[in-house]
């Protein structure tokens, strides 16, 4: 029925889907996986069988293809999907890499560039590490008026992370920066290397450009920009764009705005990614684009969750309007 409504729904509108992933990961044992859950999207199986979804269901392009249309060029397809990661995590290119190479999909990795060769998890993922394994008895945070017990269950120390997370994205980037480094600090559990979460390297993210992935921009630190001023948010981007240009050899004119909720880009950001020389923007508000958009600047996508079996994943391709995935509608 679904490849029936997906053909009727692309006779009454043509849209452009963007998928949204960061994790692609088996966590076999979840007590053992200290970082962030919610960040998996699938697990290898859950991503191969929805690639072949894609490829079978859609016509998987990439942003060139979506600017050159705009421009005069080849019309888009009928049926018009793109693929995107956000961050750079290095199982997008040791597990999710090979798939999409050996099916012929194309995908965009939008990527940090301070991270990247750092190997370095990231600050949001560092701290729910610290929740996760600290011997602390109590969480504060004056700045978010937050004064809370620890709980011992790991599932309870993971709702308290996703609760501070939540709070904390709230911040301007200088003060959330403040609180994890205090808590490092007061915690001696200061950022290191770790094996279950760790950034790409440069030389992966060429191979990956060699075979035909895009490579876009996701801010140097991964700051709200609109968190920012307006001097360091012009600035996160302009280094993030020459940043990318110089280590791949290659033009970078698309960017995902970092977390990517409604608080985390605004029209000054926008005026500003233009001027900075950006061609188009996503976001990560749950929707579809209607075509043709002019709303090169708020492309909507669809989130894909590693809780979504794969009918879950076939309606919400089809049907997005019914049922694609809520969850990060707002995490700015």
């Amino acid at each position: 029925m679904l490849p029936g409504l997906t053909s009727l729904r692309q006779v009454l509108r043509k849209d452009l889907r963007i998928l949204a992933y960061h994790r692609v990961l088996q966590v076999d044992d979840p007590a053992a996986f200290a970082f962030d859950l919610n960040e998996v999207s699938a697990s290898p199986e859950q991503f191969q069988a929805q690639m072949q979804l894609v490829k079978r269901d859609y016509d998987p392009i990439q942003f060139q293809d979506v600017l050159a249309a705009w421009n005069g060029g080849a019309p888009l397809p009928a049926r018009p999907l793109i693929v995107t990661f956000d961050d750079g995590y290095d199982d997008n290119y040791h597990i999710a890499f090979p798939i999409l190479r050996g099916l012929g999909v194309p995908a965009m990795f939008f990527v940090s560039t301070g991270h990247i060769d750092s190997g370095q998890p990231y600050a949001y993922d560092w701290l729910v590490y610290m929740l996760c394994r600290t011997r602390a008895t109590r969480l504060t945070v004056p700045e978010l008026l937050l004064d809370e017990p620890i709980p011992e269950p790991l599932e309870g120390r993971r709702a308290l992370a996703k609760e501070l997370l939540f709070h904390l994205k709230g911040l301007d980037a200088v003060d959330q920066a403040a609180v994890i480094a205090r808590l490092a600090g007061a915690w001696k559990m200061l950022p290191e290397p770790h094996a279950q979460c760790r950034p790409m390297t440069w030389d992966q993210l060429r191979e990956m450009r060699d075979a035909g992935m895009e490579i876009g921009a996701h801010g140097v630190h991964h700051h709200i920009l609109a968190k920012l001023s307006p001097a360091a948010m012009r600035e996160e981007m302009r280094e993030s764009m020459e940043t990318l240009t110089r280590e791949l050899g290659a033009p970078v004119d698309v960017l995902s705005y970092p977390v990517g909720g409604p608080d985390s880009y605004d029209a000054q950001v926008i005026e500003a990614a233009t001027q900075v020389g950006f061609r188009l923007g996503c976001n990560y508000i749950t929707g579809v684009n209607r075509l043709p958009t002019t709303a090169h600047f708020d492309l909507q996508r669809l989130s894909v969750e590693s809780e979504m079996d794969l009918d879950w994943f076939a309606a919400m391709t089809a049907m997005p309007e019914v049922f694609a995935h809520r969850k990060r509608v707002r995490l700015g």
